[in-house]
């Protein structure tokens, strides 16, 4: 027979497995959640880099083709936008406004010789073509990571304990227009 003292055994084992078990998970949910918010500050300094860009390109554009104001403008108000936007679900749209609009203002640059064999132009386009690159990737980096996290809160036995400790679901960096992972051609006219 089993006696009351290997019963208080058995019992303390089973409640320190059980918290060792909620201590685990709970760790690996704060890891996680750490790699989504390590991935989005990779995003955030791409982006960054791209709006210190923008004015830079502008100017030069601006000493070819002044009288393209209108797209000129529309540039600087979009990477207004972007940068003054306050949550993921605003900055995602305002940064594919921003794409719309330097592709809209790349179509300007097509038209105007002189701007196109400029150096710094050149230069410029380059280093942003290079900027667009790495934000794509790291916006690909942060939305493995956010569904991994997405993925391991809700399953068993992690969904309790994030539960419990709050943990919520995060949002993709994808803007409104996108299907997977693509962002829809929009009509220019």
């Amino acid at each position: 027979m089993v006696t009351q003292a290997v019963l208080v055994f058995l019992a303390l084992v089973l409640v320190l497995l059980l918290v060792l078990l909620i201590v685990s998970t709970y760790n690996g949910l704060v890891r996680k959640r750490g790699a989504v918010d390590s991935t989005w500050a990779q995003v955030d300094v791409q982006l960054k880099h791209r709006h210190e860009l923008v004015p830079d390109l502008v100017e030069t554009v601006k000493s070819y083709a002044a009288h393209e104001r209108q797209a000129l403008e529309a540039v600087l108000a979009t990477r207004s936008r972007a940068v003054g936007a306050q949550t993921r679900a605003e900055r995602a749209v305002a940064e594919t406004t921003l794409s719309g609009a330097l592709r809209d203002l790349f179509e300007v640059a097509e038209s105007h010789p002189g701007l196109r064999a400029d150096q710094n132009f050149a230069e410029l386009r380059e280093e942003l073509a290079a900027a667009e690159n790495r934000i794509a990737s790291s916006r690909q980096h942060h939305d493995d990571a956010v569904l991994i996290y997405n993925n391991v809160i809700q399953m068993a036995p992690a969904n309790i304990v994030a539960g419990v400790t709050g943990f919520a679901r995060r949002e993709y960096f994808r803007a409104p227009d996108e299907e997977g992972g693509r962002v829809r051609a929009r009509s220019r006219r």
